[in-house]
């Protein structure tokens, strides 16, 4: 005898018995009758057991059958009652994304915008590259992530702009003119990582990938232990460790915006848009865009 049960094969035996015929269960299965009639023979053949007997013109359930379908009909409705209890907890569980750059600094109060806003919620937290989390967004494993755009023309709300800072060991050696500059960097695909490329080209310098990683903290590592220089978004504070560069051009700032998912609550999205905002309304070393208190939508 079988060891497991297809699912839906148990949903095909009770369509027979609710629709009083194989035509009419393979219409609303939305299925052929050959592959209703398929789904039949699997378990008859797993179970070992004839499910069904011709009685003239028409198909019934044997006594094997009737017993199949009544425990069908339990492992079913077991079965979407433990989904639906699900669905609900998920409902109750807000995903937030965020880069590792802003986790630190912005997380903190989204947690507390989001407690007070939605006290019987949950809020879980995804740590990621800026691609990954959209990506994540997109496909609603996310409810909403701040992700980084250095390009800036990213979706979803604008909610400031963080400067980028070049930073080295400290005790490192700026390069000497004509000398190639080593970059640590994210794997690509990385903006941060184009930024900093255009950026040192653009002004003549010759560059060279010397590290590179897909996490910030293996990003740090290559920097403290003096492999070069990296071009990385400040939210306050200096990382352990670091010193800041002067030598090198300014790079500008990066836009940092939040992403939603389709279909997330209104009330949701306001909510964490507002605590993203107040974060650079609270700091006006960084770049509130737009003014605060509003809020703008990306391209």
């Amino acid at each position: 005898m079988t060891t497991s049960l297809d699912l839906e094969h148990l949903r095909t035996l009770i369509a027979i018995a609710e629709c009083g015929g194989f035509g009419k269960a393979a219409a609303v299965r939305h299925i052929s009758q050959p592959a209703l009639s398929q789904h039949v023979r699997l378990l008859e053949r797993g179970l070992k057991r004839k499910l069904f007997e011709r009685d003239g013109r028409t198909m019934r359930f044997t006594h094997e059958g009737e017993r199949v379908l009544a425990e069908a009909r339990r492992i079913i409705e077991v079965h979407d009652a433990s989904l639906h209890r699900l669905e609900a907890e998920r409902d109750r569980t807000i995903v937030v994304g965020s880069t590792e750059h802003s986790a630190q600094q912005i997380l903190p109060e989204m947690i507390r915008a989001l407690q007070a806003a939605f006290p019987d919620c949950a809020t879980r937290f995804e740590i990621g590259r800026s691609t990954q989390l959209a990506e994540a967004v997109g496909k609603g494993a996310v409810d909403f992530a701040f992700v980084l755009d250095p390009g800036g023309q990213g979706a979803g709300h604008v909610v400031g702009r963080l400067p980028l800072v070049w930073y080295t060991a400290r005790g490192w050696r700026p390069r000497d003119p004509g000398e190639t500059w080593p970059l640590i960097a994210f794997e690509e695909p990385c903006g941060l990582r184009e930024r900093a490329l255009s950026v040192l080209t653009g002004e003549g310098h010759r560059v060279e990938v010397t590290a590179q990683s897909t996490t910030l903290e293996g990003v740090l590592a290559g920097v403290r232990a003096g492999l070069g220089v990296a071009l990385l978004p400040s939210a306050g504070g200096r990382p352990s460790g670091l010193t800041v560069c002067g030598d090198l051009p300014d790079a500008g700032t990066t836009h940092l915006r939040m992403v939603a998912r389709r279909g997330l609550a209104a009330e949701v999205e306001r909510t964490a848009l507002s605590a993203g905002v107040e974060f650079f309304a609270q700091r006006p070393h960084l770049q509130l865009v737009p003014p605060a208190g509003t809020a703008a939508q990306g391209a």
